[in-house]
């Protein structure tokens, strides 16, 4: 297990997040932990699982990125059409929207190519 702190900027620094498995194909660990302490006690934990696979070998069994890019995007989107708007916002919504782009473009990609839904390269 490996404890992620990238994360930590404020506040939330009481958000405990542990990678709980090892790289898998891809070399991409696919199972995580997120937990918050207050005062020393968990009060509350959430796991995380991204899609462990192949879908078209091991079926869905998890998130994709871009799912969990498309939360975050909704969230700071919301953030953006009410009070809390701002400059940052806007610029991590622009990144965000980059990435899910990149990652639909790799997809359509290897699809043209005739390896999606597989390990091959």
């Amino acid at each position: 297990m490996r404890e992620l702190t990238s994360h930590k900027v404020n506040g939330l620094n009481v958000l405990k997040i542990v990678v709980l498995d090892e790289p898998g194909a891809g070399n991409a660990c696919h199972h995580y932990h997120v937990e918050w302490n207050i005062n020393g006690q968990v009060c509350d934990a959430c796991d995380v699982r991204f899609q462990n696979g192949p879908i078209a070998e091991n079926g869905v069994n998890g998130l994709s990125n871009e799912a969990l890019l498309a939360i975050v995007l909704d969230r700071i989107t919301s953030f953006q059409a009410g009070n809390y708007a701002d400059e940052w916002n806007a610029d991590a919504m622009d990144h965000i929207e980059q990435a899910m782009s990149a990652l639909k473009t790799r997809t359509l990609n290897r699809i043209k190519r005739g390896v999606e839904g597989t390990n091959r390269v």
